[in-house]
C-alpha cells in the first residue's frame, strides 16, 4: 500500500467462519493501532453487538456491516459475488431493522443449502459415485460441527481435516465453481434491492478483482475474472452501490489501478480491507485504506 492504513474494512469474526471471536479480532485491531475496523461477517449481523461493546471498550471505531453473498447463474458465469453493505450501528437496535435483514440473508444460507451441496458432492464424488474421491460419504454433521452459518471455507476444512483431502486442487475439484457439485450460495441481485430502499445502507462491491489474481492464492477463492465483474458491474451500479473495495490483498497493481478508474468513472468512494479470517494464511491489518478515503467513507456513511 502507497498509504498509511488507518481503518480495515472487511473481516470475519467466529459468527461467520472467522477464528477471532468480534471482541479479540477488535482487540488485535486496537493492538495494529487501527483507528476504525469493520466487521463483515457472512449473511449475519451475529457478531456485531459484541464487537460495538469491545470497541466502545478499548477506544477503537467499529463500523457495523454485512458481507451479503450474492450468486450468478449465468451461461459466462455461474457462481457467487459478495457486497458489503455498511450501515449506522444505531439500527440494530430497530428490531424490524435486524427480522428484514435476516429474513432477507438466510434464503441464501442455511441448512437446507449444506444438505442440498452435501448430497450433490456424495453423489459425483462419495464412494459409490463414478468418479470417488471420498472413502465414506461426506455428512451433514461434518459441515454444520464447524458453525451455524456455513460457508465454502467449512466444506474445506471437512474435505481436509474430516476426509484427508490435503492439497487445494482436491478441494477445489469437489466444491470450486467449475465442480459438477456445485451449487452456489447466496441471493439473488433483485432480493437486495428492497432492503437497500428501506435502510440507509453504503453499498460496497467487496473484492472485484480477486479472481484475476495470477496463480495460487487464499484470496481468490472460487471468485470470477475482473472481465467477468466489468460485464456484471452495470447492474450493481443500477442496484446503487456506492463504493468499490480497491485495496484488498488479492488484488494485483494492475488491477486497484482499474478499479481505481472505475471509481472515478462512476463516482465511487475508494475502500479496503484485509479480508481477515485467522492470524496465519489471512490476517488482519494487511490492507484497508489511509486517511483522506475513510473520512470519505464516513461522510458517505453518515
Amino acid at each position: 500500500m502507497s498509504h498509511p492504513l488507518v481503518a480495515d474494512l472487511h473481516n470475519h469474526t467466529t459468527a461467520s467462519d472467522g477464528d477471532y471471536t468480534p471482541f479479540g479480532l477488535v482487540q488485535k485491531g486496537k493492538e495494529l493501532g487501527l483507528t476504525a475496523i469493520a466487521i463483515t461477517d457472512h449473511d449475519t449481523l451475529a457478531g456485531l453487538p459484541e464487537g460495538l461493546e469491545a470497541g466502545a471498550k478499548l477506544g477503537i471505531n467499529v463500523v457495523t456491516g454485512v458481507e451479503v453473498t450474492v450468486r450468478f447463474r449465468r451461461d459466462y458465469f455461474v457462481g457467487s459475488l459478495h457486497l458489503l453493505l455498511y450501515f449506522s450501528p444505531s439500527l440494530l437496535d430497530d428490531t424490524t431493522f435486524v427480522n428484514d435483514v435476516n429474513a432477507v440473508l438466510s434464503q441464501g444460507r442455511g441448512s437446507d443449502l449444506v444438505r442440498e451441496r452435501v448430497s450433490a458432492i456424495n453423489e459425483s464424488f462419495g464412494p459409490d459415485s463414478d468418479s470417488p474421491r471420498l472413502s465414506r460419504s461426506l455428512s451433514f454433521e461434518d459441515i454444520s460441527s464447524y458453525s451455524e452459518n456455513v460457508t465454502r471455507r467449512h466444506f474445506a476444512l471437512a474435505l481436509s481435516e474430516k476426509h484427508g483431502l490435503t492439497s487445494r486442487e482436491s478441494v477445489n475439484e469437489l466444491i470450486g465453481n467449475d465442480s459438477i457439485a456445485y451449487v452456489p450460495a447466496g441471493i439473488d441481485l433483485p432480493q437486495v434491492q428492497p432492503l437497500l430502499e428501506k435502510y440507509a445502507f453504503l453499498a460496497v462491491l467487496a473484492h472485484p478483482a480477486a479472481g484475476s489474481f495470477p496463480g495460487d492464492s487464499h484470496y481468490k477463492e472460487v471468485l470470477p475474472e475482473l472481465s467477468v465483474v466489468e460485464t456484471i458491474l452495470p447492474e450493481f451500479l443500477e442496484l446503487g452501490i456506492a463504493g468499490l473495495e480497491v485495496y484488498y490483498p488479492g488484488h494485483t497493481p494492475e488491477c486497484r489501478n482499474i478499479l481505481l478508474e472505475w471509481c472515478k468513472k462512476y463516482n465511487l468512494i475508494v475502500t479496503g480491507g484485509s479480508d481477515c479470517h485467522d492470524d496465519t494464511a489471512r490476517i488482519l491489518g494487511v490492507d484497508g485504506i489511509g486517511q483522506q478515503d475513510y473520512d470519505l467513507f464516513m461522510d458517505k456513511l453518515s
